[in-house]
């Protein structure tokens, strides 16, 4: 064993000992990247299983769940961990969405999405003649929204929690204060971003070593100022970050930075517990996240389609089986362009309509089998949302289950870090519609309900979605990927339900995505034959290949046995699924 094995043996026994003084478990072995997200062969575990995109937040987690946590606690010690090793998305200074189903049968969602600060109006990123500033509402402080993770952290664990801050923020701590392993995955990141580092002095002082170098791959990084923020929130909860000295330092550096988030903005911030978007698919209940989220809405409609279809004959990722897909996507995302937004802000949403039966019914005669539609409309279209988010999946081993989609909006949000407090805000204004009353076919949108407003919430495409059979949770899934995730999360849900596939195959196998305009279909690399490719371009449909889509993490749950087996999607390279 070499001098860095021996060092990260202690940390990884430093951070154990900060979860339960006590614990008589062995030394923590951190599973073998081999092992993680390996196609085919999903994790299996009798008792609790977290899944998300750091090995080490999912060991993390399973170890409070060992030392008796339930699913919620576990699910928040991941999320602080996270925010520590996966700083693209992971975070402190963002917001997103959680469902709880618990074995009582209570089913909830938590809505911990970022909103507009109190001075946020609806031209605030157009100059004097009225003309959008380009990316005024992605870059700098004027893009960055009010967080919400802790707020949400905290409602969670009021309503379902067992353990205190202090014991669930205390691996996220240490992992912080003594650092741990980058992997070549971030270091390469890190390096990518040099220019946004430098451009911020905070920033460049977290990712950056004091002579200016980077952070190379099997090196420990350190974060000294985001310990303190966390030991803040560790002792105070709620209260240490939306007031006190971690509110006035952000209220501080807005306003030396032309930002717009105060302390009142902080202290007024409100999580708030809302009813989950609800629906069936060929015999489990389907319970996915309710506005502000379109994800758990627009869920729900398209599997209505597409129950009407019988998809298992025609062949998984076949030319007559996509072309359904492609077709029942397109009319899902012309509704949630359409119709949703902030529930508090539209209070007139037609929900119930969109994930009926009957609506969808009528959207499937709509659909011609053999031909593709044309998205020739340019009323409706969706802004640009970043595809880096992160999502992860608890199941305990009562058979409790949570998942957690959250996110800064782009890759390490808006690149700035807190100056002083080591978190990197998010840049999640850029979500919202940025021109009143203009959209057209290259991206722009500027239809009501998703319009800036003061204290408004920013619509997402965030998707956690828990399936149920019996009344007991069966499929536990998410994932990051701006627009795509909907889409992502629909072709798993179909892997699992009509194709009967394993959670790991289910997850690993090769996505498509369309969301109406542009009217084109995104495809994996490899993810089509080009007979397949040939037969729906005579249809109608265009193409453009891309890298890879989203990044799952997902469980499932044995009824008859009750194993959990869960699967980091390959895609992710630090993601793993820990379980005992």
């Amino acid at each position: 064993m070499n001098s860095t094995q021996r060092s990260i043996g202690c940390l990884i026994l430093l951070i154990l000992a900060h979860l339960d003084l006590n614990a008589k478990e062995p030394a923590y072995r951190p599973a073998s990247p081999a092992k993680r997200g390996e196609p085919g062969r999903p994790l299996a575990a009798k008792h609790g299983v977290v899944v998300s995109s750091h090995y080490l937040a999912s060991e993390l987690g399973v170890q409070v769940l060992k030392n008796g946590g339930n699913a919620v606690d576990a699910a928040v010690a991941t999320g602080l961990a996270l925010a520590v090793v996966h700083p693209s998305a992971g975070n402190i200074g963002g917001g997103g969405f959680m469902i709880v189903y618990t074995t009582t049968g209570e089913v909830t969602a938590f809505d911990f999405r970022e909103k507009a600060p109190l001075a946020a109006h609806g031209k605030m990123y157009l100059d004097n003649n009225e003309k959008y500033i380009n990316d005024l509402n992605h870059e700098g402080y004027l893009s960055v929204g009010v967080p919400g993770t802790v707020a949400g952290f905290d409602l969670a664990l009021k309503r379902f929690g067992t353990k205190s801050w202090k014991e669930l923020a205390a691996p996220a701590v240490a992992l912080a204060e003594e650092g741990f392993l980058l992997s070549a995955s971030m270091a390469n990141e890190f390096t990518s971003y040099e220019k946004d580092w430098k451009k911020y002095p905070s920033s460049a002082k977290s990712f950056l070593k004091g002579d200016g170098s980077f952070y190379a791959a099997n090196e420990i990084w350190k974060q000294p100022d985001l310990a303190a923020t966390l030991k803040t929130i560790a002792a105070n909860g709620r209260d240490g970050f939306y007031q006190g000295d971690v509110a006035r330092a952000i209220a501080k550096d807005m306003k030396n930075h032309g930002g717009l988030i105060t302390e009142e903005d902080l202290a007024k911030y409100e999580a708030k517990e809302r009813k989950p978007v609800r629906g069936t698919y060929r015999g489990c209940d389907v319970v996915s996240m309710s506005p502000p989220s379109s994800g758990g809405t627009a869920l729900v409609e398209m599997l209505n389609i597409l129950e009407g279809f019988n998809l298992k004959p025609l062949g998984h990722n076949t030319a007559a089986y996509l072309h359904r897909l492609i077709e029942t996507m397109r009319r899902g995302f012309a509704d949630r362009a359409r119709y949703l937004g902030d529930p508090d802000f539209n209070p007139d949403m037609p929900i119930a309509k969109l994930t009926s039966k009957q609506y969808a019914e009528h959207l499937r005669a709509s659909i011609n089998p053999a031909k593709a539609s044309k998205s020739d409309s340019i009323q409706f279209n969706d802004a640009y949302e970043s595809e880096q988010t992160t999502h992860y999946s608890v199941v305990d081993a009562e058979g409790n289950a949570v998942v957690v989609t959250y996110t800064l909006e782009y890759g390490y949000g808006s690149r700035i870090v807190a100056d002083g407090l080591g978190f990197l805000y998010n840049n999640e204004m850029g979500d919202f519609n940025p021109i009143p009353g203009t959209t057209d076919t290259r991206g722009t949108i500027g239809t009501k309900p998703n319009l800036v407003q003061s204290g408004k919430r920013m619509l997402s495409s965030m998707t956690p979605t828990i399936l149920a059979k019996n009344g007991k949770p069966y499929l536990l899934i998410g994932s990051p990927g701006g627009r795509t995730i909907i889409n992502t999360v629909l072709q798993v849900v179909l892997n699992v339900v009509d194709f009967e596939m394993n959670i790991a195959d289910a997850i690993a196998a090769k996505r498509i995505h369309h969301q109406w305009l542009p009217d084109q279909v995104r495809y994996e690399r490899n993810g089509l034959t080009d007979g397949t490719k040939k037969t729906l371009e005579a249809m109608g449909h265009t193409f453009w290949m891309y890298s890879s889509q989203g990044s799952v993490m997902g469980i499932i749950i044995d009824a008859q046995t009750g194993m959990r087996y869960g699967a980091a999607d390959p895609r992710a390279a630090d993601g793993g699924a820990a379980g005992y």
